[in-house]
């Protein structure tokens, strides 16, 4: 029987209450997961609560695609912003990067519009365009706005305050137009004005667009005033109109960063006297494109040292492509130059740690931090629950102290295919995600047509704990290690020891665990157990008869949990990579087209979709791709065309 928490929220009234309680009545995004942690559907809304509560309350007035889709929500996340245009910005980024299946309206092409100013030529063009086609390196996109017509408005209300280019080309050859002489235009077609001065002019334009439209306003508010000594209140009133319509439209969008070429992380946290809760916003090219939360101890810690302590343990389990080049923190770090140093050496390039004070960052950090607290209350709430699980867990186990780090394994494949296995971790109770990994089995024995479940669980226990072996080989302490304090910086990576492992499966997987222990000489010093499908039982190593225990035990249920995560986490890999070797294997059957290149290739067009629609241009400008192979390419998906020109000459003779 299922975990409680992997059930439909609709078929738990009493946990769906709890859950619309915590989300706050701020404006934001919602995202509603199915029982495999997909992502359902993504939503904006002014207030988080009511609208999430909408879809619970009144569902004979859902259209019959929500009905179907409430019916499968099993989890409600929730990141508030400070406006309901950042949500709508923020809703945009996250169903365009994860394509919920019942976000329908979205998922096309439609993009928010940025403004462009084309620093690259001599005399730069203003204007706006939804697709960002860098010419050149110089050129900038500002964005994106919500409301197209605003600044259109707003475009062309800057065109009359500063004088600008009006015409994308001269109207005449050897003169200036009537928007020179009106000084609506510096004469830029007749070159009347020099290139420094108009860039000078288009930097002051380009303030407005940053979010630093003082030097604007203050002119506004002068001409506001003028309109107003002269009892023309009719234009002082448009005017007042065109100042709130630009402060609305220079708002900050802390959603989508104005430096969009820059990528950063950003930490912030709420605590108490016992826990932090802190969170993660993974910006990548100005975009919200992930988030991370984590639960710290805070016994007898500073804000600074906890998010020190935090970003040691996430950035030492992740790749060098996933260390951003800068990070912003909301306090400043005990040991921040040497964690720059080392953070650069993660990632082979300088890194850079930030804690802002003033204008947008500082905003962004205190979004962040807002996140946070709603995550702390949510913990607070849960924290009593998740220490009697452990607490009962200990007793059932034999443990001398509830388990704080607890790893979950379970194995995925469809007949030996695509063999992977997972790694979950729960600490204190709660899912730690920053620590999940994932494994492919590498055992030659194990492919299509033969699986043996035995044989890889046994790998990935030998590929998990080698490090450990070899530093008890060479005669190290282990339980002075595992209680070092788990510093990345400190201890050389050793710092994920688990109090307690857990099997998907029965006495055999077990029993082929513990052998791949032995081997390791680490038998005695991990706790392992196994939780059987099929009567929910716990068995231990050496013992035939599974431990004393009731299926709705708390601690029975922490470790459910744990391996319904498990599988769901393996399940979702095991797809992809049958995915991946799928598309692969449509390429392989174009001659001339081996496994790198066709890595090149899909790392170039980042889907096959992509390169069935490509040109033999765009085909030929691919690594290791020439105008020959790209041909190939194009043929073997388009087999029509190849055929087209013998077809049309001997049925039309003009075209000869």
């Amino acid at each position: 029987m299922p975990h409680s928490e992997a059930q439909p929220l609709l078929t738990q009234p009493d946990r769906l209450e709890r859950r619309l309680k915590e989300i706050p009545s701020e404006p934001g995004c919602y995202l509603m997961r199915d029982r495999e942690d997909r992502i359902l559907y993504v939503g904006k809304s002014k207030a988080l609560r009511s609208r999430v509560r909408s879809y619970f309350r009144s569902r004979h007035e859902l259209s019959p695609r929500i009905r179907l889709m409430t019916r499968q929500v099993c989890e409600i996340e929730f990141i508030v912003t400070d406006s309901e245009a950042e949500a709508l910005v923020l809703e945009s980024n996250l169903i365009k990067n994860h394509q919920p299946h019942f976000n329908v309206l979205l998922k096309d092409d439609k993009k928010y519009p940025y403004l462009c100013i084309t620093w690259s030529e001599a005399y730069p063009r203003i204007f706006i365009t939804r697709r960002r086609r860098f010419r050149s390196p110089l050129d900038r996109f500002y964005g994106p706005y919500v409301d197209v017509g605003l600044l259109r408005r707003t475009l062309f209300l800057v065109k009359r305050v500063f004088p600008l280019r009006q015409r994308p080309r001269p109207l005449y050859a050897d003169r200036t137009c009537l928007n020179h002489a009106i000084g609506r235009c510096p004469g830029v077609c007749q070159e009347k004005i020099s290139s420094e001065d108009y860039h000078r002019t288009l930097r002051k334009v380009a303030m407005v667009f940053q979010g630093r439209s003082d030097e604007l306003q203050v002119l506004l508010n002068e001409q506001m005033e003028r309109y107003a000594e002269r009892l023309d209140f009719e234009s002082a009133a448009r005017v007042r109109d065109q100042l709130q319509g630009l402060d609305q439209l220079t708002a900050d969008q802390k959603m989508s960063l104005p430096d969009s070429s820059v990528s950063r992380d950003v930490l912030a946290l709420a605590c108490d006297d016992k826990v932090a809760a802190v969170q993660l916003f993974q910006m990548r090219a100005g975009k919200l494109v992930g988030r991370l939360g984590f639960t710290a101890d805070a016994h007898g810690l500073n804000p600074g040292q906890i998010l020190q302590r935090v970003i040691e343990e996430h950035y030492s389990q992740v790749d060098a492509v996933e260390v951003p080049p800068k990070l912003l923190v909301q306090h400043p770090l005990p040991q921040q130059p040497l964690m720059e140093e080392w953070l650069g050496e993660q990632r082979e390039r300088r890194v850079v740690i930030e804690c802002p004070q003033r204008r947008q960052k500082a905003d962004l950090i205190e979004l962040v931090q807002r996140n946070a607290e709603f995550e702390l209350l949510r913990a607070q709430q849960g924290q009593e629950q998740q220490a009697l699980a452990t607490e009962d867990l200990a007793q059932l186990l034999e443990l001398p102290r509830p388990p704080r780090r607890i790893e979950g394994y379970d194995i995925s494949h469809i007949q030996g295919s695509d063999a992977v296995a997972s790694q979950v971790v729960f600490i204190d109770g709660l899912p730690a995600k920053q620590h999940y990994r994932k494994y492919k089995i590498r055992s030659a024995s194990i492919q299509a047509g033969h699986s043996d479940d035995f044989m890889a669980m046994a790998e990935i226990m030998r590929r998990r704990f080698r490090r450990w072996a070899r530093v008890k080989a060479e005669g190290a302490d282990l339980g002075a290690l595992r209680h070092k304090g788990g510093s990345a910086l400190q201890t050389d990576g050793l710092n994920d020891w688990p109090d307690v492992v857990m099997i998907d499966g029965g006495k055999g997987q077990l029993s082929a665990v513990m052998e791949a222990l032995r081997e390791l000489n680490l038998h005695e010093d991990l706790n392992v157990c196994s939780l059987a499908k099929q009567r929910e039982e716990i068995f231990l190593p050496g013992e035939s008869q599974p431990v004393d225990s009731e299926p709705d035990q708390l601690g029975v249920a922490l470790l459910r949990r744990l391996r319904d995560e498990a599988h769901r986490f393996a399940v979702s890999f095991h797809r992809q990579q049958r995915g991946e070797r799928m598309k692969r294997s449509r390429l392989s059957d174009i001659p001339g087209l081996g496994p790198k290149r066709i890595r090149d290739l899909l790392a170039h067009f980042n889907s096959i979709d992509a390169i069935q629609l490509a040109s033999v241009d765009q085909l030929s400008v691919a690594p290791g791709v020439g105008p020959s192979l790209a041909q190939q390419i194009r043929d073997y998906f388009h087999p029509d065309e190849s055929e087209a020109p013998a077809l049309a000459s001997t049925s039309d003779p003009e075209l000869g």
